[in-house]
């Protein structure tokens, strides 16, 4: 994997670069769709790759070692082969699923012994393993196995868990460069920045994860519940140890407006389930903010769903359509506001590669943060 920076903004930290990998380029800073379990929620692999244009997309180590299981994936090829997604695709290594499993797991210094909430069989992920099963996966782009702290969470927990982590990673890293691909083709492995909100914590972490120089570099364990300036706070003090030359991941975030002021502070790469999660309870991200299609106001309103965009799906339904799909518990609804909102995240990130591009990116954010977050 190779990551090239092309531009950076005068006034803050963003850039925009590009990211090559076995199975094309991905123009950063860009947003994932989360596709957890091989697919993105209610949306085809064309309409990801036509009318969303993502150029990368997740899929998640606890889950599909689960279902469908190694040997299906192994036998198709890989995920790629599995579910036909010939761009990039990144593998989370089940440490978040793990942690939030919090009443049916037991986390050792061997590792992480659980219980699979589909039937109560009992599973351990090691760092080892879970290196084995994202091989198998077969992702372009893999994370270390670690642990994500909840919060809040006291400083001693925290400490004890960020230096297992590193424990761990070291074991990822051996286990990683001592086998090989699977499919004929490289995989590139991320460390993990955790800390919690403890800024020493946060450094010593950030410093432990750039001296094994790999190729890029994630920041976890936030978007779990602090309030955004602490996300921000801990972002910043990362981003300013990580390497400038290699591509940062903040995982798991988050609203349109978190993406932008962590752009801001320098994150290349973001992941989240909001856009599909909350598109179909009917929540619409917008250029001119959030709509509840769910509302009385949106009943007898017959305009597109947004009429500035230029997804097919939002000029040729309307709100009062999209409104009663939702209501009536429609599949087309979620498939619809899905598409939409994934649509929006992708314009989003690209909007804010070309202002740092031209060099108006900081204005231009500042003015989007009031916009994005109005209720309409």
């Amino acid at each position: 994997m190779k990551f090239t920076l092309q531009a950076q903004d005068k006034l803050s930290k963003a850039r925009a670069g590009v990211v090559e990998t076995a199975h094309g380029p991905i123009q950063t800073p860009i947003f994932m769709p989360v596709g957890t379990a091989g697919t993105v929620k209610a949306i085809h692999q064309h309409e990801l790759k036509n009318d969303i244009e993502a150029q990368i997309i997740l899929g998640n180590t606890y889950h599909l070692y689960l279902r469908p299981g190694l040997n299906v994936l192994n036998k198709a090829g890989g995920l790629h082969k599995f579910n036909g997604w010939d761009r990039p695709i990144l593998t989370d290594s089940g440490g978040y699923q793990v942690y939030s499993l919090t009443e049916v797991r037991k986390i050792k210094e061997e590792g992480v012994t659980f219980r699979s909430h589909i039937d109560g069989s009992k599973h351990l992920f090691t760092p080892e393993n879970v290196m084995d099963t994202q091989r198998i996966i077969g992702a372009d782009i893999i994370m270390a196995f670690d642990e994500c702290t909840p919060y809040p969470c006291d400083y001693g927990y925290a400490r004890r868990s960020l230096d297992m982590t590193h424990r761990w990673l070291k074991r990822c890293v051996d286990r990683f460069d001592s086998t090989d691909p699977l499919y004929g083709y490289d995989q590139t492995l991320f460390p993990i920045v955790q800390g919690s909100v403890y800024k020493d914590l946060r450094i010593k972490s950030a410093e432990t994860i750039a001296s094994f120089n790999r190729e890029g570099n994630a920041i976890g364990g936030l978007s779990v519940g602090e309030p955004a300036e602490e996300m921000y706070a801990m972002t910043e003090v990362v981003c300013d140890i990580l390497p400038h030359d290699k591509p940062r991941y903040l995982m798991g975030v988050g609203t349109p407006v978190n993406i932008l002021e962590n752009i801001a502070l320098g994150v290349d790469m973001f992941d989240c389930v909001m856009p599909t999660r909350n598109a179909r309870n009917g929540m619409l991200f917008t250029q001119n903010g959030i709509i509840n299609i769910k509302n009385e106001k949106w009943k007898d309103d017959f305009s597109p769903i947004e009429v500035e965009s230029d997804l097919h799906a939002d000029q040729f339904y309307s709100k009062a359509y999209l409104r009663h799909l939702i209501k009536s518990q429609e599949i087309l609804g979620a498939q619809i506001a899905s598409l939409h909102n994934l649509h929006f995240y992708l314009w989003l990130v690209n909007q804010a590669r070309e202002r740092i591009i031209d060099g108006t990116f900081y204005d231009w954010k500042n003015k989007m943060v009031k916009i994005l977050d109005q209720r309409l």
